[in-house]
């Protein structure tokens, strides 16, 4: 049995047990961050040399060179060859489908001219290189490649350069298929804060990026918070979550399924449901106890709900869309008959499953939008992974003669006001006398 936690709006203490289940910090301490710094700053003084050593000893590999940790596209192609047919087309819709959503999400350059034939608008221009971090082993997640990799290629991100890690030498061919259908073009076979420390000053063997994409460990995380600003990142994410929100009009068995699939990830996943009705979440309670013992993960979700799960009784649907906004969650299903009615009132969700067909597990795989999504609350102001995280927008400013005459006047006059002569006097040699 599970001992999830049931808690009710009503009660008085339930602000207070909703803001402490949802609490969550990070796990990096003095020591992880002090381990961080260290390779990062091996990997900068070193080089390759740094690489080889963390790779060789925290991989337990037994590389010489850099030249043996780099795959060459034909492994990729060995591998697509490889994995069963059904596997391999199941990747190739997964990524068809990614593809498509994500086309649409492309921003081109746009510009308009004023009366006076001035001119403004923006550039949109990929970046010119992207590191994708892949876990390695056996936690490894072809689709993470897919998610990370088409949106970047889709913008027009020249080069992308995978790194992925292979404990024992033990590669994963579903994830180098993954690479070779979502196009990648370098990939590593490194991990950890080196992998991510090379990615964003380069080696001589491993290019230097401009962002750094894709999940990985404490130490990745870790990392990727240290060298922002050096490059940028995508997200520290925490630990994956869904809410459920239910009128208890669907079959209880699917609602608890739901919930595993985001419990299963780690001990310190969150799943959550919501719903008015007391006696369905009493059904929800019994299909979790009945379903657990036939689930592999069982260990890891028995832990997962105990620790961090919640059936949560709200007075309404109305008062069930407010505390979602409350919690602001990365995955968020509204398993209702009308769930375009609620729609309007939801603000803060990372993913938003409509229905009661519409299970979470397809969003991770191939519905099409991205699954790389804000955690921790923070979709109260970020967004999926998409094309716009892999483009760069620069404005366009051309003034006519009539225009920067006009713009001058303004400009000067409040270059003035801010003691700013140089900015004044430079707008003003363009007024017309």
């Amino acid at each position: 049995m599970t001992d999830i936690r049931r808690l009710n709006t009503a009660d008085a203490g339930f602000d207070a047990e909703l803001d402490a289940l949802l609490a969550w910090e990070s796990v990096s301490d003095d020591k992880v961050y002090g381990i961080v710094r260290e390779i990062i700053g091996a990997i900068r003084a070193r080089g390759d040399a740094a690489v080889v050593e963390y790779t060789n000893r925290f991989d337990r590999m037994q590389a010489t060179g850099m030249a043996e940790l780099e795959l060459g596209s034909e492994r990729l192609q060995a591998a697509l060859g490889r994995i069963p047919v059904a596997r391999r087309e199941a990747l190739e819709a997964a990524a068809g489908r990614v593809r498509r959503y994500h086309e649409r999400q492309k921003d081109d350059t746009w510009t308009y001219e004023e009366a006076d034939g001035t001119v403004l608008g923006q550039k949109i221009t990929p970046l010119d290189r992207v590191g994708l971090y892949v876990p390695g082993g056996k936690a490894a997640y072809p689709s993470s490649v897919l998610m990370n990799a088409i949106p970047a290629k889709v913008a027009g991100v020249p080069e992308l350069v995978m790194v992925v890690p292979t404990p024992g030498g033990e590669v994963n061919d579903l994830v180098l298929a993954a690479a070779a259908i979502a196009g990648v073009d370098r990939v590593f076979t490194i991990g950890g804060a080196q992998a991510v420390a090379a990615l964003a000053y380069g080696t001589e063997s491993v290019p230097k990026v401009d962002k750094i994409v894709g999940p990985g460990n404490i130490f990745v995380a870790t990392a990727k918070r240290e060298v922002f600003g050096q490059v940028g990142i995508d997200m520290i994410a925490g630990p994956s979550e869904i809410l459920v929100v239910t009128d208890g009009g669907t079959d209880p068995d699917w609602i608890a399924m739901d919930m595993f699939s985001q419990a299963e990830h780690d001990e310190d996943a969150q799943s959550i449901l919501l719903c008015p009705d007391a006696d369905y979440l009493d059904k929800v309670a019994a299909s979790i106890d009945k379903l657990l013992a036939e689930m592999p993960r069982a260990d890891i979700i028995r832990a997962s709900t105990s620790g961090r799960g919640a059936l949560i009784q709200v007075r309404d649907m109305d008062e069930a869309c407010a505390v979602a906004n409350r919690i602001a969650p990365e995955h968020l299903e509204l398993s209702v008959d009308d769930p375009q009615a609620l729609l309007p009132k939801i603000r803060h969700a990372g993913a938003i499953f409509m229905g009661r067909y519409t299970a979470e597990a397809l969003g991770d795989y191939c519905a099409g939008p991205n699954h790389v999504l804000p955690t921790s609350g923070t979709a109260r102001f970020s967004s999926p992974l998409g094309v716009y995280d892999f483009q760069k927008r620069s404005s366009l400013i051309f003034c006519s003669a009539d225009g920067a005459s006009e713009l001058g006047k303004i400009a000067a006059e409040l270059a003035h006001g801010e003691g700013l002569t140089a900015h004044a006097r430079s707008a003003e040699y363009r007024i017309k006398g």
